[in-house]
């Protein structure tokens, strides 16, 4: 049972940055892969980034590379996502999401294999 909670949308200008964060109950946080997924208005959900329960591996998609950044901080049950250089094309509500498979070196290549979401938050970006 995990439970998460995404906080820091918001609507910022094209060029600007934000910092997304995921809150998640309970001590297996930890050991659990964790994933950002963004569905912009209209489109299906698509992955953002991924990275592995302890950090040591991460992807992104490559509309991201460069500009994202996923983090995560296992003493703070929280995982991050720094956005820079934000685009328009970057609004959407973002989501974050939790693969239970535990101390998994696998990385999550869909949403399929995530089993816990939050609820989303905002990411409006403007010309």
């Amino acid at each position: 049972q995990v439970q998460l909670v995404e906080s820091g949308g918001g609507s910022v200008q094209a060029g600007g940055s934000l910092r997304l964060s995921c809150a998640a109950s309970g001590r297996a946080f930890s050991s659990y892969a964790m994933g950002w997924f963004r569905q912009p208005p209209g489109k299906e959900r698509e992955s953002v980034a991924a990275t592995t329960w302890n950090g040591g591996k991460t992807d992104y998609a490559d509309s991201v590379k460069g500009r994202f950044t996923i983090s995560r901080d296992n003493a703070k049950n929280t995982v991050y996502l720094q956005m820079n250089s934000l685009k328009p094309e970057d609004t959407a509500v973002y989501y974050c999401a939790a693969d239970a498979r535990a101390y998994s070196y696998l990385l999550p290549r869909s949403q399929y294999e995530y089993d816990y979401w939050g609820q989303g938050t905002q990411v409006t970006v403007s010309s």
